[in-house]
């Protein structure tokens, strides 16, 4: 018997429209969540030059 994929945010299974997700709307969460930093890479803190303003 084949699994059914479920939805990574709520755990439904998914539409086909929204694949990997089940609808839009935990679509979108998923993509707030990155955006917002929410999802983060394991790893060592990357290295930001200092910024000098040109007046």
């Amino acid at each position: 018997m084949p699994r059914t994929a479920l939805c990574p945010v709520c755990r439904a299974p998914t539409d086909p429209l929204f694949k990997p997700f089940c609808s839009r709307g935990c679509r979108d969460r998923d993509l707030l969540k990155w955006l917002g930093e929410d999802y983060r890479v394991p790893g060592p803190p990357a290295d930001v030059p200092d910024r000098k303003d040109d007046d």
